[in-house]
């Protein structure tokens, strides 16, 4: 499925490549849609991709052919990508972050992506799966590693009161890896459903629409404030509840981009001793973690899927996820064969 500009998909049939050295070739199961690509979807990154991309990068697949080198998998293993290609030569690779590579190719993006039948990438992207673990299940291990990246940068411990802005569903893993360290989690949110799936999920909930977020959260808090506060919303509000509740020597890890830049309470920072932390990505570590959370169902990964449609429908999905305020995580099957 190329992504042609415009809001527009097109599925087209084309040769399937053999893997070159070092890499391999995946059957792609499921992939999931995620927000990044309804960013492409609505030409926010035209300049980048162009018109003619195949993206996606949410995948889970099973190993078809290896390439020439590679020793690291098996023909059938199931797996998932860790879709970053560093250079491995600039600053960043030399002091060992790689997943902040100064040219990094973010496959899916720079390189075509996982919305098509077979799918050729590097062989040490790859991560085996345990093979009980169901393959629709698996496509959210992306998405889920991006929250433990985000939980890891913020050292959450068992004791803290956390935040986390934003519901959707890197908000919601967030407050589900959170919550599993024994912290005491809750999620902001203007979304009803949204809300709901969290009180289901066992996390508390605050609605800054219906009631004054900071007078609630420093009440329950004991005054104390939030130790630990995840910003995943993009708005102006967000920003302003962050810097409101956090804690003396609190930390806010930075999650969502914001589109524009937003006004920041530097006060607060002063004041209060506040850490602020970006978060990029997820490096191997979060990746393996975040199969053993989903495997050993420490997270609930299952209850963000809200809808699976086949590679023929794209388009209509894409469009569906945009106009559906209710929608969580959708997932395209792009190998009619496969499993859940």
């Amino acid at each position: 499925a190329f992504y042609t500009g415009n809001k527009q998909f097109v599925v087209e049939t084309v040769e399937s490549e053999p893997p070159l050295p070092g890499e391999v070739q995946i059957d792609v199961a499921y992939c999931g849609i995620c927000g990044t690509d309804l960013h492409v979807y609505l030409g926010h990154m035209d300049q980048r991709i162009g018109n003619h991309r195949v993206i996606g990068h949410e995948m889970s697949g099973t190993i078809r052919v290896i390439g020439a080198g590679v020793d690291n998998v098996s023909v059938g293993d199931h797996v998932v990508v860790r879709p970053l290609d560093a250079c491995g030569e600039c600053p960043s690779c030399l002091k060992g972050l790689r997943h902040v590579c100064q040219q990094l190719k973010f496959l899916g993006l720079d390189t075509h992506g996982a919305f098509q039948e077979q799918w050729n990438v590097p062989a040490h992207t790859v991560h085996i799966l345990p093979k009980a673990l169901s393959l629709q299940q698996a496509a959210l291990i992306e998405p889920a590693a991006v929250a433990v990246h985000d939980v890891r940068r913020g050292t959450v411990g068992a004791s803290d009161d956390v935040l986390v802005i934003g519901g959707g569903p890197i908000g919601m893993l967030i407050a589900m890896v959170a919550k599993q360290t024994g912290a005491n989690v809750t999620v902001s949110e203007i979304n009803t459903h949204r809300l709901a799936m969290a009180e289901e999920l066992g996390i508390n909930t605050i609605n800054p629409k219906e009631q004054d977020a900071t007078e609630v959260l420093m009440t329950a808090t004991g005054g104390k404030g939030i130790d630990v506060v995840f910003e995943v919303s993009g708005t102006q509000s967000g920003v302003d509840l962050m810097t409101a509740v956090t804690a003396v020597r609190g930390r806010i890890v930075m999650v969502a981009i914001h589109a524009e830049k937003p006004a920041v309470d530097l006060f607060q920072f002063f004041w209060k001793e506040i850490e602020m932390l970006g978060a990029r990505v997820y490096e191997p570590e979060d990746y393996d973690e975040a199969i053993r959370l989903v495997a050993e169902e420490k997270i609930d990964s299952k209850k963000l899927i809200t809808s699976v449609q086949p590679l023929s429908v794209i388009q209509a999905a894409f469009e569906e996820l945009t106009a559906n305020p209710q929608a969580m995580k959708t997932l395209i099957q792009c190998s009619p064969e496969a499993k859940s």
